[in-house]
């Protein structure tokens, strides 16, 4: 028996190109149900909620909603907090008060344990209530799903930025390392290798944090691929640890979550310039680096064409499931063809998605642990989709 009352939705953890899609897949689709009597969007995720911080989202009209969709970054404003039993009985008082049906959050796995908490309490005071989390993250990193929307926009990204810094490194020559997003998995990383389209394209180097780091063998690695090609790019991740398991690079400060910072100060790409420097001591050699940073993240016109249309999509399935059906759960994407490609939502456990992440599989990273393989390829390339033919003169 459906369930009828308000719902509320809210955006949390980094920002995506294409988070927007699901909010307003899930508001779109929300307006069509007469079950669901109002549509409360939470200014900065769980943190307004405990507030009473709510925006009416029934009066804009769909061209509104249609240029939000298109913006990146959180419309709705998101939050890094990890909240306790505490904070979450707060937001089950504030959902009873306002008699609030169904809660949809849009966020990674830390967002998952929040509805899963939410709807345990709902289950505990046998209130209808139904609570349904809605994946994004950039890094690609929740359990179950084929991939995650926000990803494919940001590898798409990350693929172009490398593009571009291979052609620069070419008419240059030297090295060149690109810090990138990732604290325990590589995916974000290894979408670099999309930039290859000719035998010699940089990146010549991928690290993931899967894949111990070395730093002599590192050293090896570039002065092989420089006696190879004349010049080496390389792509790393900011999560990458030594053989003691810890990061190669911290700033020493936390997070919100507790997590120590990496590379956000450019601190790893420093270091990996000096150690390249250091094995070509008494050499002249052109090395420079950049941390790619938040630009990752919700870059405008940079959006995966799947990625936007799946973002969409996981929005308005899991409002539909919602009401249909009452069961709590996260959405998932299954990839039902990668060519031509073609996907479909289901609903998993919140339980399975819940805070534990997963990581970039074993078959898609080299032996050696400095590149990807073709599985690599042939997973992502429907996702990114078509990239733009560079032109040579040699």
């Amino acid at each position: 028996m459906a369930l009828k009352g308000k719902m509320v939705i809210g955006q949390s953890g980094g920002p995506t190109a294409v988070i927007n899609q699901s909010l307003v897949g899930a508001v779109l689709a929300a307006r069509k149900q007469s079950d669901i009597t109002g549509i409360l969007g939470a200014h900065h995720g769980i943190a307004g909620i405990m507030k009473e911080d709510f925006i009416d989202l029934t009066t804009q009209s769909d061209e509104e909603l249609e240029i939000v969709a298109a913006t990146p970054a959180a419309g709705l404003g998101s939050v890094r907090l990890k909240p306790g039993r505490a904070e979450c009985e707060r937001v089950f008082e504030v959902f009873k008060k306002h008699d609030v049906r169904y809660f949809f959050y849009i966020g990674g796995n830390d967002s998952a344990e929040t509805a899963h908490i939410i709807a345990e309490m709902a289950k505990e005071a046998n209130y209808d209530f139904c609570t349904i989390h809605i994946p994004k993250t950039i890094d690609n990193d929740l359990r179950v799903t084929d991939h995650c929307p926000g990803f494919a926009s940001a590898a798409k990204f990350v693929a172009l930025a490398f593009m571009g810094d291979d052609r620069d490194n070419a008419a240059l020559a030297g090295v060149k390392i690109n810090v990138v997003m990732g604290r325990d998995a590589g995916f974000l990383t290894a979408a670099s290798a999309m930039a290859r389209q000719d035998e010699g394209d940089g990146p010549h180097l991928i690290y993931v944090p899967e894949r111990t780091f070395d730093v002599t063998q590192f050293q090896a690695d570039v002065k092989a691929a420089m006696a190879k090609y004349g010049r080496c790019v390389v792509a790393v991740s900011e999560g990458i640890t030594n053989a003691a398991g810890e990061p190669v690079m911290t700033s020493g400060e936390r997070d919100s979550h507790g997590n120590l910072q990496l590379s956000g100060t450019g601190a790893l790409g420093d270091f990996l310039s000096g150690k390249v420097k250091e094995a070509y001591a008494g050499e002249t050699v052109r090395v420079r680096a950049d941390t790619f940073g938040y630009l990752q993240r919700s870059f405008p016109t940079i959006v995966s064409e799947v990625d936007a249309r799946e973002a969409r999509m996981v929005g308005d399935f899991g409002v539909n499931h919602a009401v249909a059906t009452a069961e709590p759960g996260s959405v998932a994407i299954r990839r039902l063809s990668s060519v031509p490609y073609s996907s479909e939502c289901f609903i998993t456990p919140l339980s399975t998605v819940a805070r534990e992440a997963t990581e970039l599989k074993g078959e898609y990273i080299n032996e050696a642990g400095n590149d990807v393989t073709q599985a690599w390829i042939d997973y992502i390339s429907p996702l990114v989709g078509e990239m733009p033919k560079m032109g040579k003169l040699y």
